[in-house]
């Protein structure tokens, strides 16, 4: 059932990766603006933050298994829609859907792995998790870049539809539940509370609003700055799926050992200014070759950032909070990747340079997350 666990999570990411290359130029296509585009690909993120939320009190209180059927089951049908919009508009309506329906899935997933992994070695376990993520990384934007550059952008969709329908059958067939509370209160936000104080889940989330910021943003500009190079959608994907193989690599080598041997915040802290750095430099670089590299920076810091703060949110909840700790820390995930889009998209209409918002944003998360953590442990 864990293998089972991290083909859903590497479909689930491949939903987001796979789009990265094409939503973009899709809106376009449809006659969106700049700012519009930039607000289609945020919408998404936006919806799959309230998602995050409800669907982190429905995973402790209806189980996991339900809510992950239900988020696979919707958004497969979601996806159908998409080769049928006509306008900017239309596409908004339906990125909006697909991210609340979707909102529940990593959560849900996720706190089955906390589940089922053991304190001693979660490091390694989200380190696998980052390796199915890693995987998504790789094959999604290449293979989206590549179906969008034959003009088949549908077959996309089409294809991922098919996908979650599968996963839907498996989680029925083969996936068992893992954890189902007798308390049958009504939502609350209230319930959050806890939670939201707690210093290691403030610490996770900033980060994730942090990594999210920078995936955003690439979301929203690389696919324009590539195009302004003269090249295609499939050179977006090789440069997006180049920073999923450093990844990838760390994460299923014998490299993943860092994860439980060193201090999760201090990788954390490193791997966001690395990508901060990435971002400084894409605002002027315009050499293929360069951005190449920097990608494998990113790729970098990425392996860094997402086991260590998986790690944390994982250590800091219990059985009977771990649906709603995944909630939350997602919520600031999908938060990142909406102001980071968005903001992205502003900024390349006022300054021209995209990057320019998330490069400051990451380098002053990366201070703050430094600050915080000395403070905390001054404190224990």
């Amino acid at each position: 059932m864990t293998r089972l666990l991290y083909f859903i999570i590497v479909v689930s990411f491949l939903d987001t990766f796979i789009q990265l290359p094409i939503i973009t130029p899709y809106a376009l296509s449809l006659g969106a603006t700049h700012l519009l585009a930039g607000s289609i690909v945020a919408i998404y993120s936006l919806s799959n933050m309230i998602g995050n939320v409800v669907g982190g009190h429905l995973i402790d209180r209806f189980g996991r298994k339900k809510l992950l059927f239900t988020g696979m089951i919707t958004v497969s049908i979601t996806l159908l829609f998409y080769p049928i919009a006509q306008t900017g508009e239309q596409l908004l309506l339906i990125r909006f859907l697909h991210g609340l329906f979707g909102g529940v899935l990593i959560p849900a997933a996720f706190a089955y792995v906390g589940d089922h992994s053991k304190t001693g070695s979660r490091g390694k376990a989200m380190a696998l998790t980052g390796g199915a993520i890693g995987i998504a990384a790789i094959v999604g934007p290449a293979l989206g870049g590549a179906m969008a550059a034959n003009g088949k952008v549908e077959y996309v969709f089409w294809l991922v539809a098919v996908l979650f329908l599968i996963c839907s059958v498996l989680i029925i067939k083969f996936v068992k539940e893992s954890f189902v509370t007798t308390e049958k209160g009504k939502f609350t936000f209230s319930q959050f509370a806890p939670l939201l104080k707690h210093p290691l889940i403030i610490q996770a989330s900033l980060a994730a609003f942090a990594l999210m910021i920078s995936n955003g943003t690439l979301a929203f500009a690389l696919p324009l700055k590539v195009n302004d190079m003269g090249m295609s959608s499939a050179t977006t994907g090789i440069l997006l799926s180049t920073y999923g193989v450093v990844a990838i690599i760390i994460f299923l080598s014998p490299l993943n050992r860092i994860y439980d041997r060193f201090s999760s915040i201090g990788l954390v802290i490193l791997g966001i200014s690395f990508i901060g750095f990435v971002h400084v430099m894409l605002n002027f670089v315009n050499t293929y070759w360069i951005i190449l590299l920097l990608m494998l920076v990113y790729g970098v810091g990425f392996a860094f950032i997402f086991p260590a703060m998986n790690r944390i949110v994982a250590e800091a909840s219990t059985e009977v909070d771990r649906g709603k700790a995944y909630g939350i820390f997602y919520a600031f995930f999908s938060l990142g990747a909406v102001v980071g889009s968005f903001v992205s998209g502003a900024t390349s209409e006022m300054f021209g340079l995209p990057f320019l918002s998330s490069a400051s944003t990451m380098l002053l998360i990366a201070l703050i997350l430094f600050v915080f953590s000395r403070r905390t442990r001054k404190s224990v």
